[in-house]
């Protein structure tokens, strides 16, 4: 039965490469690298490809593997992101990449929210068997 868990985060490392030398709409790569403290403990590294709009907004795609444990549960799984940034926060939709999960997180299942802005969270509706 899925349940809601809930934790906030601390981004530790930033590196964002340009794909390419074309200025608008500039499309960047980021590797970023996360703590996590809540129902989710742990640690993370995502990878993001974002475009970037003239007026600073973005969108953007990732891949994210969390580390950790899960409401007790220890291991790690994969979470897709989809998102935007605008007006000072970035959020998006996360789902859990079927198959990621492993050790006591090995059937992990679910989707989720996210929000990155000084006070970042993730909020996610996951099952384990």
């Amino acid at each position: 039965m899925p349940s809601l868990v809930s934790a906030t985060f601390e981004v530790n490392d930033w590196v964002e490469t340009p794909l390419d030398e074309i200025e608008m709409p500039k499309v960047t790569r980021a590797v970023v690298a996360k703590t996590y403290s809540g129902d989710i403990d742990g640690t993370s590294t995502t990878e993001w490809v974002m475009s970037y709009a003239a007026d600073g907004s973005a969108t953007f795609v990732g891949m994210e593997r969390i580390s950790g444990t899960v409401g007790g549960r220890e291991g790690s799984f994969v979470v897709k992101h989809d998102g935007k940034f605008e007006g000072g926060a970035a959020v998006g939709s996360l789902t859990v990449v079927r198959g990621s999960g492993t050790d006591a997180l090995k059937s992990v299942e679910g989707e989720g929210t996210f929000r990155a802005d000084p006070a970042g969270s993730v909020r996610l509706n996951i099952a384990v068997d």
